[in-house]
């Protein structure tokens, strides 16, 4: 029997964390919810100590998930490990992970204490969360530039307070995976005490080695991988569950290790986390990217065609490319759109609800003849965006284009019960439709981001637009999804705004970051 690789994904907390990815309460429900399917081992659901709206995500995904762990995130202080196991006390199965800074220059500049009141801290913050669950993870912040000996003594003194998960963060993504991956064969060879606990790595992306480094601990002896979908995360992101699962599941010749999941979620999940955060996936991204499978070479086309195995190493089914396709239509019924919706992880809240999406199916049903997943993950984030932030709604809008004439646009919005209509030319019929609703809206925003994906293939695809939006220091991503590449442009905008309009709950909680 090979040992098992325990895959946490963080998607929820660094995820979240890239600039304009932040997540509402009922997406991230969404996500653990296909996390979940995909039989992840730990779900890392956010900060509860962070806000009153972190708290509340943490707590809704803890009492959604039944089959994976739900863990929090907390700084080892007495008041974050106790808001974590509030946030958690719903939870089949919880987790707590604290953490504290262990390199010279942040124990030094940014903690000003000395090792052994680090010391101390972290075994106090190990026994204060035993307290909740004995399911307990420890990280020492930017242990990638921590000095070796000071990394024994710490592990070794929360091992015996009770941890049972050593996380070594490369904070920064300084490592390299020779490097690296001796780290974890030395801390683990010079503990007295590490076979008492899982030896775990959390790899950012600076130096596009997160994977690399992950994959390198994982041959020297660590069993739970810390990664997130598509990678996510701040800065340059984190390791990419999808690639560390299939590199271990490809070349169980190199790895004596296997997961668990079922790997023909991946895509699914792939593409929720993107419709969810606005962050599109490169068509060249390994394993979920829309070429990674496709073959434009007549070498490789004509090998394929005899032997898949002759130029693809994976099957394309596996991780969910063939599986579930298409199916719907405009003669399509509502219990066939219901029972798609709930195998796709949706389930609706009420008749009311479920009324108003099937309506929006079906508008859309006629304006394309085929209708696929992703759009209709599409109508699920549009129908929750509308429910959250309904406050502002487009109710017309109207564009003027041709060729040697300046573009305009009219806009009619609803902003509570007051309709309001707008004009204003542009450089193009985005520009001038945007440029209309700010003088509705008079947000005062920079926009930051304008984003245009294809959902589908076909000239008649829906076009899924994000705008990031910035208004004194505050980052928002607005998504708005429509066959009309100018009234998706205008929804996501109107989203945008309309979060700005809310009073935030949430902040980024990093003081520090593993």
């Amino acid at each position: 029997m090979k040992d098992k690789l325990i895959i946490f994904d963080t998607t929820l907390r660094d995820g979240e964390q890239s600039p304009g990815a932040s997540m509402t309460r009922d997406e991230k429900v969404r996500i653990g919810k296909a996390l979940e399917r995909m039989k992840v081992d730990v779900i890392e659901a956010g900060f509860p100590a962070a806000s009153v709206g972190d708290f509340e995500a943490v707590q809704a995904v803890a009492n959604a998930v039944k089959d994976s762990t739900v863990c929090g995130l907390s700084r080892a202080l007495d008041k974050d490990i106790d808001r974590a196991g509030e946030a958690l006390n719903g939870a089949n199965s919880s987790r707590i992970h604290t953490f504290i800074a262990t390199s010279p220059i942040h124990m030094q500049m940014k903690l000003k204490m000395q090792p052994e009141q680090v010391i101390e801290y972290a075994v106090k913050a190990v026994k204060r969360a035993r307290r909740y669950t004995d399911n307990v993870e420890f990280s020492p912040e930017d242990a990638g530039r921590s000095e070796e000996d000071f990394l024994c003594r710490i592990l070794e003194a929360v091992i015996d307070a009770g941890a049972t998960t050593l996380n070594i963060p490369d904070t920064v993504g300084y490592s390299v995976p020779q490097q690296f991956g001796a780290t974890i064969a030395n801390l683990i060879n010079r503990i007295p005490n590490s076979d008492k606990a899982i030896f775990s790595v959390h790899c950012h992306n600076d130096l596009g080695l997160a994977v690399a480094n992950s994959l390198a601990a994982v041959i020297n002896g660590a069993r739970q991988v810390e990664c997130t979908i598509n990678g996510l995360g701040e800065r340059a992101g984190n390791a990419s569950l999808e690639e560390v699962v299939m590199a271990v599941r490809t070349r169980q010749d190199v790895f004596s290790c296997q997961t668990s999941l079922d790997t023909r979620e991946i895509l699914t999940c792939s593409k929720l986390v993107s419709s969810i955060t606005g962050f599109p996936v490169q068509p060249n991204k390994a394993i979920v990217g829309a070429n990674a499978f496709a073959h434009e070479s007549g070498i490789h086309q004509d090998g394929v065609l005899k032997n898949p195995e002759t130029y693809e190493i994976m099957k394309a089914e596996d991780v969910g490319w063939s599986a579930n396709r298409m199916v719907l239509g405009k003669h399509s019924g509502r219990n066939a759109f219901k029972s798609r919706m709930t195998e796709l992880g949706h389930v609706f809240n009420s008749e009311e609800e479920l009324n108003d999406t099937f309506y929006r199916f079906k508008q859309l049903a006629d304006k394309k003849h085929e209708i696929f997943d992703e759009d209709l993950q599409a109508l699920i984030s549009e129908v929750s965006s509308d429910a959250e932030e309904e406050h502002i709604k487009l109710i017309a809008l109207k564009v003027c284009s041709e060729t040697g004439e300046i573009p305009s646009s009219t806009v009619t919005i609803r902003i509570h019960d007051e309709e309001l209509t707008g004009s204003s030319e542009g450089s193009g019929a985005v520009d001038a439709s945007l440029k209309a609703i700010e003088s509705l809206v008079k947000s005062n925003a920079t926009l930051e981001l304008y984003s245009v994906n294809s959902i589908t293939n076909g000239t008649d695809a829906q076009g899924e637009v994000t705008v990031r939006l910035e208004q004194k220091g505050r980052i928002v991503n607005g998504q708005g999804a429509d066959t009309d590449i100018v009234i998706a442009s205008a929804k996501a905008y109107i989203n945008a705004v309309s979060k700005l309009q809310t009073p935030e709950q949430r902040k980024h909680p990093q003081k520090g970051d593993v």
